[in-house]
C-alpha cells in the first residue's frame, strides 16, 4: 500500500530566538557519590523546586531531568535570559548558600554544569564528580584556577567576571 507524501509528514516546528540575543542554556546536575549523597539530593530538591517557583528575574524556564538512577544523576535544565541575570541569581540566596556550603563539602555528592550561549561560548565545571561526563569526556580536563576560575573567562567572554563568591586564593588555601 502506497500513502501519499502528504501522509507521511509529521508536525515540525521550530523556534525564533531573535528575542533572546543573549540567551543562556545551562545543565545543573548532581550525582550521588556515596549513601550519603543520596540523602543530600533528596534534601536538596525541595529546596531547588522553592527557588526557581520564586520566578527569579532573567530565568526564562526550569525543567528536571534524570541522567540516570543507579548511580543517582538528578539535574535541571534552564534556560536564562542573560548571563548577567544567572549571574545576579548566583549571587543571591539560596544559592550562593548552597554553592559556599558545597565547596566546603560535598555531602557525598559531585556537581557539574556546562552552559551554552547564544552568542557563542561554553563553560563547563566538574567538582567532585567521579567519572568524566559531558564534554569531558573527550576534551581534556585542567585545573579550575587562574583564568579558569572564572565562568566568563572559561565562556571565553573578556567582559570582567563580578566578584567571585569564595576568592580563588581563600579556596585553594591550604
Amino acid at each position: 500500500m502506497m500513502r501519499s507524501v502528504g501522509q507521511l509528514r509529521v508536525d515540525r516546528q521550530t523556534i525564533d530566538l531573535s528575542g533572546y540575543p543573549d540567551l543562556v542554556v545551562i545543565y545543573l546536575c548532581m550525582r550521588a557519590k556515596r549513601p550519603r549523597g543520596l540523602m543530600h539530593l533528596i534534601s536538596l530538591g525541595p529546596q531547588i523546586d522553592k527557588s526557581w517557583r520564586r520566578h527569579p528575574d532573567g530565568l526564562l524556564s526550569h525543567e528536571k531531568l534524570i541522567w540516570s538512577l543507579f548511580p543517582p544523576h538528578l539535574g535541571m535544565r534552564q534556560y536564562w535570559r542573560d548571563l548577567e541575570s544567572l549571574e545576579r541569581w548566583t549571587r543571591s540566596e539560596p544559592h550562593r548558600i548552597w554553592w559556599q556550603q558545597f565547596l566546603k563539602d560535598s555531602g557525598g555528592t559531585g556537581f557539574w554544569h556546562e552552559a551554552y550561549f547564544m552568542r557563542g561560548g561554553i563553560d563547563a565545571i566538574y567538582d567532585d564528580v567521579p567519572a568524566p561526563l559531558g564534554l569531558a569526556r573527550f576534551a581534556p580536563a585542567e585545573p579550575a584556577c587562574g583564568a579558569m576560575f572564572s565562568a566568563r573567562r572559561r565562556a571565553g567572554r573578556d567582559d570582567p567576571p563580578p566578584e567571585p563568591m569564595i576568592a580563588e586564593n581563600v579556596y585553594y588555601a591550604d
